[in-house]
């Protein structure tokens, strides 16, 4: 009996102990966990760096010359270069890509709104490798009015890296590609990157 009332006190202690050490894990655990919580919201909450991720960025736009999109069998050609000292948009589409049509009637209404305030802004279409009537329809299904050619074999999409339609290269009056956009637009992408080639 003796024993038994020796022990009582060092099985109290040991199960103090345990949950001592239990309290003592959850609470590391915890703070563990709080730590983690707290970086995750100061990362989602730091703005992204603005370092220029597409290569082009920062350099001079490639020049290139093109046939204008048209059924005259005598096509007209338009060089990058015709637009010196103006801002340009390019933008890559083709007829069969569905964001190249949702976004058609917002650069559409872009260049209108540009030419009713008189700015000297160029939106030039490039249409990506498709037959000539395939891109007329698309430019008069969207009532497209501003200036669109036709890379034919895909030698200007090159040049400017695309590898999907559409995209968006913004030209300064430098000549230097001063933002991409290489998905569809949105009129935030198109309005925040018309600020810097129009400054």
């Amino acid at each position: 009996m003796a024993e038994l009332a020796e022990s009582t006190p060092i099985q109290g202690q040991v199960q103090k102990n345990k949950r001592q050490r239990r309290i003592i894990i959850f609470s590391v655990v915890s703070l563990i966990n709080l730590g983690l919580l707290a970086f995750l919201v100061t990362q989602l909450l730091t703005p992204a760096s603005q370092a220029p991720s597409d290569p082009l960025i920062g350099h001079p736009a490639p020049n290139f010359s093109l046939a204008i999109l048209s059924s005259n069998p005598h096509k007209e050609m338009i060089s990058l270069s015709n637009y010196k000292g103006r801002p340009v948009v390019l933008n890559f589409w083709a007829s069969w890509c569905d964001p190249c049509q949702q976004e058609a009637p917002l650069l559409e209404n872009a260049w209108k709104q540009a030419q009713g305030q008189g700015k000297d802004l160029v939106i030039l279409g490039v249409d990506f490798q498709e037959p000539t009537k395939d891109g007329l329809n698309f430019l008069q299904r969207y009532n497209i009015t501003y200036p669109t050619v036709e890379d034919a074999d895909g030698s200007v999409t090159s040049k400017y890296d695309v590898a999907g339609l559409p995209a968006t290269i913004f030209i300064n009056r430098d000549g230097v590609v001063a933002g991409t956009v290489r998905q569809q637009l949105t009129s935030q992408a198109l309005s925040s990157n018309l600020k810097l080639v129009m400054s």
